[in-house]
């Protein structure tokens, strides 16, 4: 199974960025993109690449955060938010139940300047944590999407001047960590252990082109995946958002 992720800043200029050309290309089996900011009616003109069903979770704000996941095979259930209702009327999740697994495509809240919604975030990452842990009680788990948050030092070209800014304070770290204890990989840093693999850079001061970036990006998955885990990796040379597609496949 392939599975690739991908916060697109906005499906209708994704679109016109080569979103559908990237789709096509990939032919991976899940698709979870994050940050559409549309209703799915806003893109009922687009032609989806042939044989995949897509999920949608619209935010209650129009033009504001919204996941969805696109799929080869229909899925056993669905189930859009985390049961929290302060974070789901946000639109920033959709899970899908597929035979062998759960797949959760997930967009986190940005804790904001000065931190001002870290509360927010905060509370949005024990909700997802309990959700997943729900879903673990059934069949393994992969969630992956947006998760605002560099983990470590090696996840991002500048740690020093970012200590304490969203995205690498150290309670959203706290927040990323108990995902690991709670026994979910960072599938990527299972065949890459290097600095310098980003997935979002700014769009100011030739950021990207220089490299100088954040990997926030994540596929994260249930321990007991461990032994189906085939590759996961970072697409920097895929362009049309301020990230980069993510991907894990299994075998």
């Amino acid at each position: 199974m392939k599975l690739l992720s991908w916060n697109v800043n906005g499906v209708r200029a994704a679109l016109g960025k080569g979103l559908l050309e990237w789709m096509q290309a990939v032919r991976a089996d899940v698709i979870c993109l994050q940050e559409v900011k549309a209703v799915l009616g806003d893109v009922q003109h687009v032609v989806w690449p042939a044989g995949y069903e897509v999920v949608w979770n619209a935010a209650e704000k129009k033009g504001y955060s919204g996941t969805a996941v696109l799929l080869r095979r229909p899925p056993l259930s669905v189930t859009l938010g985390i049961s929290s209702a302060e974070h789901d009327r946000e639109g920033r999740a959709v899970t899908v139940e597929l035979e062998e697994c759960f797949v959760v495509g997930v967009y986190t809240p940005n804790a904001q300047p000065e931190l001002a919604r870290l509360a927010f975030r905060q509370a949005w990452d024990r909700a997802l944590l309990a959700h997943v842990r729900r879903l673990e009680r059934r069949k393994p788990v992969i969630f992956c999407g947006d998760l605002n948050v560099a983990h470590q030092e090696i996840d991002l070209a500048r740690p020093r001047e970012n200590v304490g800014n969203p995205g690498f304070s150290d309670e959203e770290r706290a927040g990323f960590r108990d995902f690991l204890a709670a026994g979910f990989i960072d599938t990527f840093r299972e065949f890459e252990r290097g600095p310098g693999h980003y997935s979002w850079w700014t769009y100011r001061a030739g950021a990207r082109e220089r490299n100088i970036g954040w990997r926030i990006d994540y596929c994260l998955a249930s321990a007991a995946l461990r032994p189906r885990l085939r590759r996961a990796w970072i697409e920097p040379h895929v362009t049309g958002s301020d990230h980069c597609p993510v991907g894990v496949e299994l075998r």
